[in-house]
């Protein structure tokens, strides 16, 4: 264990009584554990009730925030600001590993040894990149930058996993497709998930329509529901389409259904995350 935090050994994990698993899943598993850890941080952060104890039951909390110059309450540590700094220190981390991995053929070249180890010290490292954030000059015009490389990524992560749904889905209607060959079964099989998919994106929709809108007022809020509603009625008519089935005979609504209800919680945590209009 000793050498796994220090040096370039692979983890065993918990202990001698777990299976074996190889480097590369290890690797892959302590790198997931740094990004959860982070993200449970960050959601501590943003919480209120936690500040709010914070400020209840630990000793000299006003002092302690003006001595690090957190703010009178701590406000910089908790709340957006931080998470957005958090978060930029996780980027840069994650950053430096994929420049330093690149055109790695090989898991027993130097650079694949400190890939594969040394966790103690790249969790030291981890924490410092989150902390240094902190101590970014002017952080109005980083918070201010910061927001559009996030809305970008956002964006980008967004799209590239509608690809990966629309994959999964194609595949998933494929093989059910090819085994109603054999068994009437998978026909009807296809067609109730199909059918379950679009109730609950219909559903969703219904909902987001009655606690988010109101006969005056809330404008973005009904385009921001309207538009992405006519958008899935345009992929649904697109994925049964003559051209497309020319071009995919394995496409349907499967593909469509799976994405429309992946927009619509999308937009539910659009609307959920606006502020209320007043």
């Amino acid at each position: 264990q000793l050498a796994c935090c220090c040096g370039t050994a692979a983890c065993s994990l918990c202990c001698k009584c777990c299976p074996k698993i190889k480097q590369s899943t290890s690797t892959r598993f302590m790198y997931a554990l740094y990004f959860i850890l982070v993200t449970i941080i960050c959601c501590v952060m943003m919480s209120t009730t936690v500040a709010n104890e914070m400020k209840t039951h630990i000793p000299f909390y006003k002092q302690m925030c003006k001595g690090i110059q957190a703010g009178e309450m701590c406000e910089k540590l908790v709340g957006y600001s931080a998470v957005y700094k958090v978060c930029f220190g996780m980027a840069c981390f994650f950053f430096l590993f994929f420049l330093f991995t690149i055109k790695i053929n090989s898991s027993k070249s130097c650079r694949a040894y400190i890939h594969n180890g040394f966790w103690l010290v790249k969790l030291i490292l981890l924490a410092a990149m989150c902390s240094g954030a902190f101590f970014i000059p002017d952080q109005d015009t980083f918070l201010n930058a910061w927001r559009y490389v996030g809305a970008t990524g956002g964006f980008l992560f967004i799209a590239i996993q509608l690809i990966l749904l629309v994959e999964f889905a194609h595949k998933w209607n494929k093989n059910w497709t090819a085994g109603a060959n054999h068994k009437q079964m998978w026909d009807g099989l296809l067609a109730l998930v199909t059918l379950i998919l679009y109730s609950v994106a219909v559903a969703a929709l219904v909902l987001m329509a009655l606690f988010y809108t109101r006969s005056e007022g809330c404008m973005y809020n009904k385009v921001l529901i309207g538009v992405n509603g006519g958008l899935c009625l345009f992929v649904s008519l697109v994925a049964i389409s003559p051209c497309v089935q020319n071009r995919q005979p394995h496409s349907g609504l499967l593909q469509s259904g799976v994405i429309s209800c992946y927009v619509m919680y999308l937009t539910f945590s659009a609307l959920s995350s606006k502020p209320p209009e007043t």
